[in-house]
């Protein structure tokens, strides 16, 4: 297998692969990973995948900073900003998932990744760049700057404006952009003293000269400073003591990127053999929090269906379904966060999707790698509330099976596949598939679901028969 780009996306496919025990080598033409914060803030749902893979614990550890920084603050300045209330549903995580969302910076994640998947085994090069490739019947053969490279499959991480994407001539669809273009300043300063009591993830800055928001990266040094305009060439250092509202003479400017929010989703996830993930799938603007998080879980749905066929356990055809399933998520996570404010005083907006929906990975595959689902008649998963009710096309609903709390229906699929009944085990015929009787509240007499390695069910039914006739042809279609 070859992934091409090395940020928060390709590592974490290379870790998936790796975890299924497929042979990986990604190539990333920086040197380095990356430098800016970019992503911070990561969900249940990431977490859990973390989890699957052994690393939950270790990304909480690098998230330590940024522990106590959940909640918002407000105000003309930093100085004069008062924090407000914890968002609703904080500390409620661990009644819908086994992990809790953290803040870490993606400069701080991305190395822990990196090193974890050479840990696993991953062949991780950087200053290596695709120069060009060329598929066939059989694999795909790469061109890279200092050799050739051929491989089954590739997967294309390479960021959201993909060469991989542009030579392969998939195009995007969407809004566009959104909005007015905008600055992003990163930038140094001993913050501690003016935030202790009032530590906040993103503070709401109102002052007329330099509205915008500050976002903490370390919760002490390192913040990101987002205002609204293009210009890149201003007076940061002055305009930054005034959004502060302090004179912070340790201040020091790193980085200034302008940008411009954009809901972009790619027409097609795949073409052949090469297959589109993260960014170079879909971009869309920051105000949900869902794009990196969006593209891990691109990267959990296509490792096991990449490792199924290369193993020989599923037919090629299994692939159709990454594009069928991971489009639509995408289009959805994009349009949530296109429809999102950064307004912290703007009023709720009923009609988007409840958080949990976002953060737990509630959306409902259509159809795809799946038997029942919307698209044949089953059951719709409702957006507007958090109502998990292991319903086809769904991630299981998380609920404890011991005392301790250190085990969940999550981890029930692990790399395989699971059986999960609310009856007695004997009665099923599962065809090797390893069966575990649950007394949960979303199965009911008789019932059985079959769950997927990225933890989705594939099927609900009460028939003992069935289970194993729907995986033969969810793999062999």
């Amino acid at each position: 297998m070859l992934i091409v780009g090395g940020g928060l996306v390709g590592l974490t496919t290379a870790l998936v692969l790796r975890h299924h025990g497929v042979d990986v080598t990604l190539v990333e033409k920086r040197a380095t990973t990356s430098p800016q914060p970019k992503a911070r803030r990561f969900h249940v749902r990431s977490l859990e995948i973390f989890r699957e893979l052994g690393l939950a614990e270790t990304v909480h550890e690098a998230a330590r900073g940024l522990a106590d920084h959940d909640c918002m603050a407000i105000g003309r300045t930093l100085a004069e900003a008062e924090q407000l209330p914890p968002p609703s549903g904080v500390g409620e995580s661990m009644d819908v998932s086994p992990e809790l969302p953290c803040l870490v910076a993606q400069n701080v994640l991305e190395p822990v990744l990196r090193q974890a998947a050479q840990d696993a085994g991953a062949d991780i090069r950087f200053s290596t760049a695709l120069t060009s490739f060329e598929q066939d019947a059989d694999g795909v053969v790469a061109e890279l700057a200092d050799s050739r490279l051929r491989a089954a499959y590739l997967v294309a991480a390479d960021g959201a404006r993909s060469p991989v994407r542009s030579a392969l001539g998939i195009g995007r669809s969407g809004r566009g952009a959104i909005g007015e273009d905008s600055v992003n300043v990163y930038f140094r300063a001993d913050l501690a003293d003016v935030v202790r009591g009032r530590e906040f993830n993103i503070c709401q800055i109102q002052h007329p000269d330099v509205p915008g928001g500050l976002a903490s990266v370390d919760g002490r040094l390192n913040w990101v400073f987002m205002t609204p305009g293009g210009d890149v060439d201003r007076d940061w250092p002055a305009l930054l003591r005034t959004a502060l509202g302090v004179p912070a003479p340790d201040l020091e400017v790193m980085s200034v990127l302008p940008w411009r929010p954009e809901m972009l989703v790619a027409d097609r996830y795949s073409s052949g053999r090469v297959h589109l993930a993260g960014d170079a799938a879909h971009v869309m603007p920051p105000f949900a929090a869902v794009g990196a998080n969006t593209g891990i879980a691109d990267a959990h749905n296509l490792g096991w269906k990449l490792a199924a066929v290369l193993s020989g356990a599923a037919a090629p055809s299994l692939l159709d379904s990454y594009d069928a399933e991971r489009r639509p998520a995408g289009w959805f996570a994009a349009d949530q966060s296109s429809r999102r404010s950064t307004d912290l005083t703007a009023a709720p907006d009923p009609t988007l999707a409840h958080p949990f929906v976002l953060a737990a990975g509630g959306f409902q595959y259509p159809a795809g790698a799946i038997s029942g689902g919307p698209a044949e008649g089953g059951e719709a998963e409702p957006v507007t509330e958090f109502a998990p009710a292991g319903r086809v096309g769904t991630r299981i609903p998380h609920r404890w099976l011991d005392a301790a709390r250190t085990r969940s229906t999550v981890d029930l699929a692990g790399s395989g596949w699971a059986l999960a009944v609310a009856d007695d085990p004997q009665r099923w015929r599962p065809g090797g598939i390893p069966v575990h009787r649950l007394d949960v509240d979303f199965l009911g007499a008789g019932e059985g679901v079959l769950i997927r390695p990225d933890d989705v069910i594939a099927w609900r039914g009460t028939d003992p028969t069935a289970p194993a006739n729907v995986l033969e042809k969810l793999l062999h279609a």
